[in-house]
């Protein structure tokens, strides 16, 4: 069973702002690079969505509901409900992580 991989405003947000800053700082060859292998990684979620671990910051504070997989440095976060597979977070993993998650993941349980 295929599932349905779906991006929230956030996500798309993260990957908007991210091509910018790839682009700016790189190049935009880079930034389409980087947006296509991370494309990759949302299509391989449709196929196989409960093979990303648990976020070890939220691990710490006993939530499950939410797995990530990796393009390194970044980090995709996201949470299964039914068929759907919803991305809400397409992050730097070096950012800080435990107050980014907080913030964006806590208010939405």
């Amino acid at each position: 069973m295929a599932f349905t991989v779906l991006l929230t405003e956030d996500a798309a947000n993260d990957l908007n702002d991210l091509y910018t800053f790839i682009s700016q700082h790189d190049s935009p060859a880079k930034a389409e690079y980087v947006l296509q292998q991370i494309e990759e990684k949302f299509t391989s979620l449709s196929e196989h969505p409960e093979r990303g671990v648990y976020p070890k910051e939220l691990i710490a504070l006993g939530i499950r509901d939410y797995r990530e997989i990796f393009f390194k440095p970044y980090r995709i976060i996201y949470r299964v409900e039914g068929e759907n597979v919803y991305v809400y977070l397409v992050v730097d993993g070096r950012r800080d992580m435990q107050t980014l998650l907080q913030r964006r993941l806590l208010g939405a349980l």
